[in-house]
């Protein structure tokens, strides 16, 4: 039970911690602004980040029940995309550009936050693979406490990304390649556990 929660979790930090659009807007608002509104900005944020993971994670689920093939080939389209994407973050190095600006009103906040994450097709397509191939390599009863701690580690991720930009923002700046790094050896793992599901299922399937 407490071993499904945390690999959730472990996942999830490794999902939404790389800096892309989400990451970057909750930094940006950082700037200048107060830490109450900071707050309002970072809720809004994680609210369309779960409810995509949850619609993710939950729409595949159901498209098992009719296509058990499917979760065969998703295990191992998984296995080396999410495995190439460990590796693309190791390697890669990234930059962060703070901009100043005035504070959104909280509807544009809403619209932003919806489109880095529901309008963006490369978090789509991320989002299912990686939930997707991680949905089929979990038994039943294991799913929802996965999905659980995916959602905490959400919450915890942006509340924290937003607390230490507006503390320690020059700081911050120069430990994001750091971040990356872990959360590629974490992508890496849970790549590789994909493909040992993936081999075990077929020898089965053969047996």
């Amino acid at each position: 039970m407490l071993n499904s929660l945390f690999q959730g979790f472990i996942f999830g930090i490794a999902y939404v911690a790389p800096i892309g659009a989400q990451n970057l807007f909750v930094i940006n608002t950082a700037k200048n602004s107060s830490y109450r509104y900071i707050l309002k900005v970072t809720a809004i944020v994680i609210f369309f980040d779960i409810s995509l993971a949850l619609a993710c994670f939950t729409g595949i689920g159901m498209v098992f029940n009719f296509f058990p093939l499917l979760k065969l080939i998703l295990l191992c389209i998984g296995c080396i995309i999410i495995t190439y994407m460990g590796i693309k973050l190791i390697v890669k190095r990234t930059q962060i550009a703070i901009k100043d600006k005035e504070q959104l009103e909280v509807k544009q906040v809403i619209f932003t936050s919806f489109a880095v994450a529901w309008l963006n097709p490369q978090a789509i397509i991320d989002g299912t693979i990686l939930f997707g191939s991680m949905r089929s390599s979990l038994p039943e009863n294991s799913a929802s406490l996965f999905i659980i701690g995916v959602c905490f580690a959400s919450i915890i991720w942006f509340n924290a990304i937003a607390f230490i930009s507006y503390k320690i923002m020059d700081k911050f700046k120069t430990i994001i390649n750091y971040i990356n790094i872990i959360c590629g050896i974490i992508l890496i793992f849970f790549g590789l556990k994909l493909g040992w599901t993936f081999i075990k299922i077929l020898l089965r399937n053969i047996e």
